[in-house]
């Protein structure tokens, strides 16, 4: 039967719907109950005051009981045309019922709405806040069979100068698996941190490190073993269910369940282990100590992995230790560290330099798309934050007075870590960079939820005091730095026949060699591992593909305010 729909807002215009069966599309603005619909009638008005009012807009209307009508309302995309983000927010095909476990208890925020109107919320975010807006394609929504493949296509696909990809660092997870990391530091696995040595086959997977009391470090894993298979599924498969298999073993085991490693460990001895993968508690501050040279010289070590809340006690413990030590150099090992807050990189630089070396100068300068308002300059930050409010608390941080410190780095050495290195250029704190080229991150995002989705792109780069901010191809180890990227450094490979925190393992000693010679050892070959956030294609096969978790490669701007005891 045809419909006579008839809109109450500013616009008079009449919509003919056609329609043959009742069925009820997705609802999006507007739901509309008819008490005094006549058996028969079909004309009607429906009021849609708050809801959608362009003529662009369409809508579908459902026939129920002679009584009750629904309102389903969607936008259209216009090419080159951009609605609001608010007009989108919180649209949701499935939407969530209950209270927010994650924000006080609250209602969630979700409303009803469709896979279009996600798309559509994605589009005018991207729009509004990436930093490249203007080299985003804008290609229908409607062409792209989920919200995901829509937003894996809304960023730039240019390049930087060395050829690779300008933006390697979007991405999107359940929001449920944000909070839980970002709040708790728990990720479902068995407390490996892997790293690639060759991602095809002949693959080579070897372990990086290990979370404390994790399954895997009571089961007998240590550093440096290698995967032969898993489940009976040989390492160098090539078949897409061997690959399957392979990826849901190592990267996204369901907790509870049991699984059966082959491996070959540093001594060539092959062994076969069973773990059960659990909900895994992260450690992100590991092996502090303070050791000391032949010549005398006292030295803090600490082995810091992510930038995450969680961090904030072990930092501060750790140095409180160094201070207590009276250490003369400290080095820092951040060659599994991809990023995360960079408020606790700031805090972390604080604590190294102190008020002495930093002198009122400012951290970071956030550079965002000519739409945004220029922000005032990320501080050293010297108090502890509130990371469940992001307000600092007034508790002051205990600071070294460091107008040096070594940092030791790897390809997985991004972002915030990144950051922290350039931050502390910017005051010209001395930085001895050991290993290998960092990644090259200069960027940052705000984490944005939307329908139990959590997205991260590229909103802002950055820059130090000093306005130094293009290291996109990473920061460079080299004893004679010539280019602005360049950090006096050497050049050494990632160690895995020793623990980390030895101090006979490759980098570690490297920093302890140049502190008592001021010069580089012998140099060595670079393993070029990759950490495991990184998946490469080549002709020899397929890649396996790990799944991105909170802060790998990505830092967070999200700034805190002044709580409290500072007001």
């Amino acid at each position: 039967m045809n419909i006579n729909y008839t809109s109450n807002t500013s616009s008079s215009s009449d919509y003919l719907i056609e329609t043959s069966t009742p069925e009820i599309a997705t609802p999006f603005a507007t739901t509309a109950v008819i008490d005094n619909l006549e058996e028969g009638s079909e004309t009607f008005t429906v009021d849609l005051s708050g809801g959608f009012s362009n003529e662009s807009d369409y809508a579908t209307v459902t026939y129920s009981d002679s009584k009750v009508i629904t309102s389903i309302i969607e936008p259209m995309w216009n090419a080159g045309e951009f609605e609001s983000i608010n007009k989108f927010k919180d649209y949701c095909s499935a939407p969530r019922t209950g209270n927010d476990p994650y924000n006080d208890n609250q209602p969630y925020p979700d409303k009803v709405g469709s896979e279009f109107t996600e798309k559509m919320w994605l589009r005018s975010w991207s729009n509004e806040t990436y930093l490249w807006y203007n080299e985003i394609e804008d290609n229908n929504p409607y062409s792209f069979e989920s919200v995901a493949a829509y937003f894996a296509q809304l960023k730039t696909e240019q390049t930087t100068d060395s050829g690779g990809k300008k933006d390697n660092f979007h991405f999107s997870e359940p929001t449920e698996d944000f909070f839980k990391e970002a709040q708790s530091g728990v990720v479902s696995g068995y407390g490996i941190n892997w790293t690639f040595i060759s991602n095809t086959p002949p693959r080579e997977l070897r372990i990086a490190y290990l979370e404390d009391n994790s399954p895997a470090k009571n089961a007998g894993f240590q550093r440096g073993d290698t995967v032969l298979s898993v489940d009976n599924v040989s390492i160098n498969t090539n078949t897409e269910s061997g690959i399957a298999t392979l990826n849901e073993v190592l990267f996204g085991p369901t907790a509870g369940n049991l699984h059966n490693f082959k491996i070959r460990s540093n001594d060539g001895t092959e062994k076969s282990i069973n773990v059960t993968a659990g909900n895994i508690s992260k450690t992100p501050v590991q092996n502090v100590n303070t050791l000391t040279t032949d010549s005398g010289t006292k030295v803090g070590y600490m082995q810091f992995n992510s930038h995450i809340s969680i961090a904030q006690p072990g930092l501060i413990e750790a140095v409180n230790k160094f201070k207590a030590d009276n250490v003369d150099e400290l080095v820092i090992d951040f060659r599994y560290n991809g990023g995360g807050l960079l408020a606790m990189s700031a805090q972390l630089a604080y604590m190294v330099a102190g008020d002495a070396n930093i002198q009122n100068r400012y951290f970071y300068q956030t550079i965002q798309n000519d739409k945004q308002p220029q922000e005032a300059p990320f501080p050293f930050i010297n108090q502890e934050i509130d990371y469940s409010t992001f307000r600092t608390t007034g508790n002051s941080l205990p600071d070294l007075n460091l107008s040096k410190v070594y940092v030791l780095s790897t390809s997985g050495t991004c972002s915030a870590s990144e950051a922290f290195i350039n931050g502390l250029k910017g005051i010209d704190a001395e930085v001895i960079l050991i290993g290998d080229q960092t990644c090259g991150k200069p960027y940052g995002f705000t984490p944005t939820h939307n329908c139990a989705t959590t997205y991260y792109t590229i909103q802002f780069s950055g820059a130090n005091f000093k306005g130094f901010g293009e290291y996109a191809d990473g920061f460079i180890p080299t004893p004679t730095p010539q280019l602005d990227a360049d950090v006096k450094g050497c050049k050494v490979a990632d160690d895995f026949d020793h623990p980390l925190g030895n101090s006979d393992e490759a980098l570690l000693a490297s920093a302890l060699f140049h502190i008592e010679n001021n010069s580089c050892p012998m140099p060595a070959v670079s393993a070029k591992s990759l950490p495991q956030q990184f998946s490469q294609s080549s002709s020899q096969g397929i890649s396996l593909t790990p799944p991105k978790s909170l802060y790998n490669t990505s830092m967070d701007l999200t700034r805190p305010t002044k709580g409290s005891a500072d007001e």
